[in-house]
């Protein structure tokens, strides 16, 4: 009875954990920073819970709107930090052999502590908002639906990291799906870094209009603002150079930035922003190109791993650049938004979703048939016909012929005498020299002949017949 309610009570304190630890982490870090930022301002605290609450929902990408200006471009870091914190929790709560039950209740605990915080932050926005005027309150739809997406990624990563493999064989559903996941990530992770790689080194190159993007502030505290800032909205520029990587295009208001070609135009002064491609193009941006084909072969490198006949593996990979074209979609809309008068920042969705597509599903299939990724089918061996049988002749008399003339032999056989030797070289039907006392028909035997009766005289033989 003591183990089963000290069981219960663990399993308790693990599901207030993933409902409230990394949301309420997460509050109180904002907190602090605000608390700070108002602190060196030298501002008073009014209204101080509402932009404590603002920034909450911030973090889940609902947009802000403070004097009739809309902030709708929200940083993709921190939402990041919210995924990987949630699918933590809950794969610690979780184990390879828990019930359904159990899987259950972490899910929905994971996604109702996060709800339960929404709907105080909305309301104690809306409560703010009638002392700053300034402040609006955004809508309740959008505030809950990011916040049930992002939690509900973070539960579905730490949930599948767990019980994925049993998951797949209780649905019945292919076993490559698995394969198919990892592809889509892998695909993801090496578009998403090459492409990060590409910005840095387009940071180094621009590095003199990163300082003069640095100079509209005079104090260190300005300059460590706009590093933090920066670094928030480092995703969201990775996620633009993704984007031409694949043929797609970017864009901050009118300024408008691709592999091919670049619309110059006014950019919010983040130092960030400083790898932005400048016109003329120089024809190194089309070697971006390499990194959406990278990322293809990437692709179907993990779906060849495990090798499947010719419909399998095409399914396999259709799924993984589907997920994958998918993903990165949702990504560039979550980065996406209206930023005050600059206007919308954002991605072109539709060539993105094709360019994303293409590589991953054309150059991973290529790939995979390079790699060996299609198994084969063994070819039929066809069965030789047999030879035909040697024709015999019908056995019904043969036999009986072959019978009679076995049995004619062993009867002559055993006619013949077994003393012929001792009757020298005489044949059987001759008879004896004269004067000889055996008969020429007695039989021959192991013992000696009996003594011939002397011959009688004719009279007598007359007379005894």
């Amino acid at each position: 009875m003591e183990d089963n309610r000290a069981a219960g009570a663990r399993q308790a304190r693990d599901l207030v954990r993933v409902a409230f630890a990394p949301a309420g982490v997460a509050l109180v870090i904002i907190a602090a920073v605000t608390l700070i930022q108002l602190l060196i301002a030298n501002s008073d605290m009014t209204g101080a819970l509402g932009a404590i609450a603002s920034m909450w929902l911030g973090v889940h990408q609902v947009p802000v709107s403070i004097g009739g200006r809309e902030l709708g471009v929200m940083p993709l870091l921190p939402a990041l930090l919210m995924i990987w914190a949630t699918a933590r929790s809950t794969a610690r709560a979780t184990t390879p052999h828990s019930s359904w039950l159990v899987v259950r209740w972490v899910v929905a605990s994971a996604l109702g502590g996060p709800l339960l915080m929404a709907a105080i932050a909305l309301a104690v926005i809306h409560d703010a908002s009638s002392v700053i005027t300034e402040l609006q309150t955004p809508s309740a739809l959008r505030a809950f639906l990011s916040v049930l997406v992002v939690h509900a990624a973070g539960a579905g990563i730490g949930v599948w990291s767990r019980v994925g493999p049993r998951a797949l064989a209780a649905a019945s559903l292919p076993f490559w799906l698995g394969d198919s996941v990892r592809a889509a990530s892998a695909g993801l992770l090496a578009l998403l870094g090459l492409s990060g790689l590409v910005a840095a080194g387009s940071l180094v190159v621009h590095w003199s209009t990163m300082q003069e993007l640095y100079g509209i502030t005079d104090s260190i505290f300005g300059e460590f603002s706009l590093t933090l800032l920066s670094m928030l909205y480092a995703p969201n520029v990775i996620v633009g150079t993704a984007a031409m990587a694949v043929g797609s295009s970017a864009h901050i208001g009118f300024a408008t930035f691709s592999s091919f070609t670049v619309f110059g135009g006014d950019i919010p002064a983040l130092p960030v922003l400083a790898a932005v491609p400048r016109p003329p193009l120089g024809p190194v941006w089309v070697a971006l190109l390499i990194i959406g084909a990278s990322s293809g072969v990437a692709v179907g490198q993990q779906c060849a791993r495990r090798a499947l006949p010719l419909l399998a593996a095409a399914a396999k990979l259709l799924v993984a650049a589907v997920g994958g074209t998918l993903v990165m979609s949702l990504l560039a809309y979550a980065g996406s938004g209206q930023l005050g008068n600059f206007g919308h920042v954002g991605v072109d969705q539709g060539a993105l979703l094709v360019g994303v597509f293409f590589w991953f599903a054309v150059v991973g299939g290529i790939t995979v048939v390079m790699s060996g990724g299609i198994m084969r089918r063994p070819r039929r061996i066809k069965p030789r016909p047999a030879p035909a049988a040697a024709v015999e002749e019908p056995a019904d008399f043969a036999g009986v012929f072959d019978d009679d003339r076995l049995s004619e032999d062993a009867e002559g056989e055993d006619a013949i005498p077994s003393d012929s030797a001792d009757s020298g070289d005489v044949p059987p039907g001759d008879v004896g020299a004269p004067g000889d006392p055996t008969e020429p028909d007695a039989p021959a035997g192991g013992d000696a002949p009996p003594p011939a009766e002397p011959e009688r005289r004719a009279s007598e033989r007359d007379s005894g017949d």
